[in-house]
């Protein structure tokens, strides 16, 4: 029997999320033009950031494009802001844009030589300890200069392949070995299974903290870092100095973490590699060294050489980050023998979504900027004496970032320092102090959940996850050691380190005085 048009349209109405999220948006788009028109505009802006916040929130029912479009489009068509207030956002912002665009589909055609050297780091080290802390600062380093979710998307590719491997091996040797009454045998797959799951989820995790130990200290780790630098107006280097104060600290702490819960085994860490697991892998790599061609070889230089220029090129700021990624995209696709159009397209896949994400951020901060919605709020926080300025902007800045996106949450505060700093309310110094307290601020409590992270996001809604049981609960109880140390540190760092450092680098001539 064939169903009504209403209830076509409800399953049709943002898919397969569940009927409660798509009853509670279609309350919101209810209820925004009533506040907006009859009670107050402003009170009607702050309600849609709550709601744009939940959206992104409630990622895993529902990706937030979506909802979070539905809404952006209704603010402008009621008039909450304009279509032209959005495209001065999306044009002051283009560098993030290209960034999203042109540096990941770059990296995408980089993956070979990653997954070449993510699969050298699990199979030649043997030590737990060393290999997590190898996975960690090869994650970090690797997203100081690429994007945290090409890195992240890396690993899960290595992961899901050993995951594969071993899978396909075990199955044919139950089969070979067993039948199904040899409880034993099936005991004793199923023990060394749960032991490589558990194993895998560490260092997938390990390394999601690598990518934000190693994101926060670059202008390009991270989409929102790169709209404080243009903010600011710093170089690649000038910005790696300024954060370097509390960046410096925090990675050290980080890494101390990293080996202490490995070698404690402590909230969910330290699992070994099984040994039946090692023989199968290794077998299963020598195999494919072997059947590797001269071509395939000489790729892997070419794609080394490739990094050096990128990071060459980060480093001199020879041009604008997202034309670097460019750049990457022209050379590994000449150079290695990539010239179908469908190939090369798929690089784009990856990130397009999470771009027009971005635009949808940059729609209701117009909505924040026309209806000055942070405005008592930055006035607050202004009216206290500069320490405690930092201080109040690193910690609202991680409560935010905890439970929404930190692009969107740092996009925000650094307009509104921004405005603050133009008007007079405070000085060039403060406001470069106050740049480094929002990009450490959504960067590093942000941790907390998979809302805060993109990378953390994009791992657990990854069809890795499932395999090796890493849900949503066990990831915020996996990442919480790291969260209570590096907000804690950094907050530390920003009280106490940053002023008289900077103060030394200026004296020494490493930054330009403001």
């Amino acid at each position: 029997m064939e169903i009504s048009y209403g209830a076509a349209f409800s399953r049709n109405f943002l898919g397969k999320s569940p009927n409660w999220y798509k009853g509670t948006l279609l309350f919101f788009l209810v209820l925004n033009p009533l506040l907006f028109f009859f009670v107050s505009p402003f009170l009607a802006g702050w309600l849609l950031v709550v709601e744009f916040i939940f959206t992104l929130a409630m990622a895993l029912k529902c990706y937030p494009l979506l909802p979070g479009g539905l809404l952006a489009l209704e603010a402008i068509a009621i008039g909450m802001a304009s279509a032209e207030q959005v495209k001065e956002e999306l044009a002051a912002n283009l560098e993030v844009l290209l960034l999203l665009i042109f540096m990941v589909a770059g990296i995408f055609f980089m993956k070979q030589l990653l997954l070449f050297v993510f699969t050298r780091l699990l199979l030649s080290i043997r030590s737990k300890v060393v290999l997590s802390l190898a996975f960690c600062l090869a994650a970090a380093f690797l997203s100081a200069f690429l994007d945290a979710l090409t890195v992240i998307a890396v690993v899960i590719s290595v992961a899901t392949g050993f995951y594969g491997i071993y899978h396909r091996v075990a199955s044919s040797q139950k089969s070979d070995e067993a039948t199904a009454s040899d409880e034993n045998i099936q005991e004793e797959h199923r023990a060394t299974l749960e032991k490589f799951r558990a194993f895998l989820r560490s260092l997938m995790m390990q390394a999601g903290i690598g990518t934000a130990l190693g994101g926060v200290m670059t202008m390009v780790g991270e989409p929102q870092n790169l709209i404080i630098a243009k903010a600011a107006e710093w170089d690649f280097i000038s910005f790696f100095l300024r954060m370097a104060p509390v960046t410096l600290p925090v990675l050290l702490c980080g890494v101390l973490t990293c080996v202490l819960v490995e070698r404690f085994k402590l909230f969910g860490y330290g699992e070994v590699l099984p040994e039946k697991v090692r023989t199968i892998l290794l077998d299963f790599d020598r195999q494919s060294t072997g059947q590797r061609t001269r071509q395939e070889w000489i790729a892997l230089w070419i794609q080394g050489a490739i990094g050096i220029w990128l990071i060459v090129a980060l480093g001199l700021h020879l041009a604008e980050v997202g034309l670097i990624g460019l750049s990457v995209i022209i050379l590994t696709t000449s150079l290695c023998g990539i010239t179908d159009e469908h190939t090369i397209g798929k690089a784009f896949t990856e990130a397009l979504p999470f771009t027009a994400l971005l635009a949808v951020f940059f729609a209701v901060v117009a909505v924040i900027v026309d209806q000055s919605l942070f405005s008592p709020l930055i006035h607050f926080v202004l009216q206290a004496e500069p320490g405690a300025q930092l201080t109040w902007f690193y910690v609202f800045n991680g409560l935010l970032s905890s439970i929404s996106d930190n692009v969107f949450v740092g996009s925000v505060y650094i307009n509104e320092a921004k405005n603050a700093f133009t008007s007079g309310v405070i000085d060039a110094k403060q406001f470069e102090l106050l740049a480094v307290a929002i990009n450490t601020g959504t960067n590093l409590p942000s941790v907390a959940t998979p809302n805060g992270q993109a990378a953390f996001l994009f791992l657990l809604t990854s069809a890795l996850a499932p395999l090796i049981r890493l849900s949503y609960g066990r990831m915020v109880w996996m990442a919480l050691p790291f969260t209570l140390v590096l907000t804690l540190v950094g907050l530390f760092c920003i009280e106490y380190t940053l002023i008289p450092a900077t103060e030394y680098f200026m004296q020494q001539g490493w930054i330009a005085q403001p």
